[in-house]
Order: C-alpha cells, then sequence, then structure tokens
C-alpha cells in the first residue's frame, strides 16, 4: 500500500511538473496576442473569398499564422530577457524566472516558425507562407532587435508585423495581393501606435525603468495622447476605404465603421483633456482591442449575409445611378 502511495505522488508529481512546462511553453508565445493576429487574418480571409473560405483553408491558416506568431513572440522573450528580469510584471516569465533555459526556448521558436511555413507552403501555397515569415522577420528583426530600444517611432514602424496577418488571410485564398489587402494592411498599421501608446501610458515607469524609449518616456503623457488622437482620426476615415473607392465591403460594415470609429475618437478625445489619467487611457487600450475585433467582424457579416437592402442601394450609388 505505500508503494502504491508513493508511485501515485509520483505519478501526480510528474503529471504537474508537466503541465507546469506545457504552460511555461504556452506563456512563451503570447496568446493574447495571437488572438488579435488570428481575428485580422480572419477578417483577410473572409474578405478575399467573399464571406465563404474553404473551411480547411482557414484551419491551417489560423495555425500556421499562431505558429508563426509564437515563434516570433519566444523570440522576443528570448532577446528581452535582461529587461524582462528588471520590471516587476515580467519578472515572473518563464526565461527570467529561470524555468526555461534560453536554448530551449530558442529550439521551440524554430521548430514553430518552420514548421508554420512548410504547413502552409504544402497545404495553402507559399506566397502566404513566406508572408508569415516577412511578419516574423519585421517583429524580431526591425522591431524587438533594432527599433524597440532605439527610436520612440518603435511601434509605429515595426508594428507593420502586426500588419501582416490579413495579407496572409487574402494570399491564402487568391495567390495574390489586392487591393483591398493592402487597404486592411494599413489599417491595422494606422490602428496599432493608438492601441500601443495607451498600454504604454499605463507602464509607462516599467519602460522607463529600464530605459526602453517608449513614446510616454521620451514625449511625455500629453504628446502621446495627442498622437493617439491624431492616429484615431486617421483611422476612421481609412476604414471606411473598404466601402469606398475599394468596394471590398457594403454598407453594413460602413455603418458599422462609422460607429465603432466614432466612440474610439470620443475616447481619444476624452484622454486629451486628462493625459495622465490612468482610467482613460485604460479605457482607451481596451476599446481599441474591442473596436478591431468587431470590425473585423462586421467585415465578415457584410460578406457572409449579402443584405437584400444595403447591396442594391450600395451598388446604386457607386454606379451613381437614382436610388431604387
Amino acid at each position: 500500500m505505500q508503494l502504491q502511495s508513493h508511485l501515485g505522488q509520483m505519478d501526480n508529481s510528474g503529471l504537474l511538473r508537466a503541465k507546469q512546462v506545457l504552460q511555461d511553453y504556452v506563456q512563451l508565445t503570447k496568446p493574447r496576442i495571437i488572438l488579435l493576429l488570428l481575428i485580422t487574418t480572419a477578417g483577410g480571409l473572409w474578405l478575399a473569398a467573399d464571406g465563404h473560405p474553404a473551411p480547411i483553408t482557414v484551419v491551417i491558416t489560423l495555425l500556421t499564422g499562431t505558429l508563426a506568431a509564437g515563434a516570433a513572440n519566444t523570440i522576443n522573450c528570448l532577446y528581452d530577457q535582461d529587461i524582462d528580469r528588471v520590471m516587476v510584471r515580467t519578472q515572473q516569465r518563464p526565461i527570467p524566472a529561470g524555468r526555461i533555459q534560453p536554448r530551449h526556448a530558442f529550439a521551440f521558436a524554430l521548430s514553430l516558425a518552420v514548421s508554420a511555413l512548410l504547413l502552409q507552403g504544402l497545404w495553402v501555397n507559399w506566397l502566404s507562407a513566406g508572408l508569415e515569415w516577412v511578419g516574423l522577420g519585421i517583429y524580431v528583426g526591425v522591431y524587438t532587435f533594432w527599433l524597440k530600444r532605439s527610436s520612440p517611432q518603435n511601434i509605429v514602424i515595426g508594428g507593420a508585423a502586426g500588419a501582416i496577418p490579413p495579407l496572409v488571410g487574402w494570399a491564402a485564398i487568391t495567390g495574390d495581393l489586392g487591393w483591398p489587402a493592402w487597404v486592411l494592411f494599413a489599417l491595422i498599421c494606422i490602428w496599432t501606435p493608438p492601441h500601443f501608446w495607451a498600454l504604454a501610458l499605463l507602464i509607462r515607469e516599467d519602460y522607463a525603468q529600464v530605459g526602453v524609449p517608449m513614446l510616454p518616456v521620451v514625449e511625455g503623457e500629453t504628446v502621446t495622447a495627442r498622437q493617439i488622437l491624431i492616429y484615431t482620426l486617421i483611422l476612421v476615415p481609412l476604414s471606411l476605404v473598404l466601402v469606398f473607392p475599394c468596394q471590398a465591403a457594403g454598407l453594413f460594415y460602413g455603418m458599422a465603421a462609422l460607429v465603432l470609429g466614432s466612440v474610439f475618437l470620443a475616447r481619444a478625445w476624452h484622454l486629451c483633456q486628462a493625459p495622465g489619467d490612468q482610467q482613460r487611457a485604460r479605457t482607451v487600450f481596451k476599446y481599441s482591442i474591442l473596436y478591431l475585433m468587431l470590425l473585423c467582424a462586421a467585415l465578415a457579416v457584410d460578406h457572409a449575409i449579402p443584405s437584400p437592402v444595403f447591396d442594391p442601394l450600395f451598388a446604386s450609388l457607386s454606379a451613381g445611378r437614382p436610388l431604387p
């Protein structure tokens, strides 16, 4: 009985260790960031397929997107382990806490990246596979290695990595890159700075502590809040380009974009009135996530469910004909 009890304890202990190791490797990939990337990938897929992408293409593209983004985020954790050891909020990440060795993290990232390339290339097409690696390269090479620690415009330029997923989604369906895909790319490039700067306002002291020149650290809260407003002012009309002149989305999406954008503008303006207010910055940050999710959802609904009211109306307006 004692032997059985001891073996049972050993089994439980092994399961707990295995669970902790699995959780640590998942944490390296930053799954919450990946979720947003997958949502924008899905936007590109649905837009290119007019609301009806092949299920196998969707599954494989989202899976390989997860793998490629996980590889990029793991390398980011690997490179930033020195500053992660200093910042209180990141000290318990797997690498600085010593739960995962750097060489194991690198091998994990490499396996994810290669798996993503081969799976996407062999099952879907090589253009979309190559674009996933382009996104990985921009995030790692341009943002993590170069700009993050050297320029307050790091997220403006390096943020292009986060705008690659809709290009991947479009290319997975069409095998090329059309104007609507580039509009989505530009949309996310413009969305990224206000989203990230709102977060940077919340953790400004952490970045200052380790010398990372995020905009709130270098230019202060007032300038950052003003920049958030400026980018949001650009974002709202840009989101409507898919309706006109691209004609890649209908009035349902257009109305949703207007409503969502108006709320975003109101919250950015509210932050400008009190740039140091943490609650206002948190509201902008949280809403920026909701905005992107709902905008992509509106795009999917707009294509998946043709409207007998909006579609003929939009066609008449685009053609310059009298309204029916």
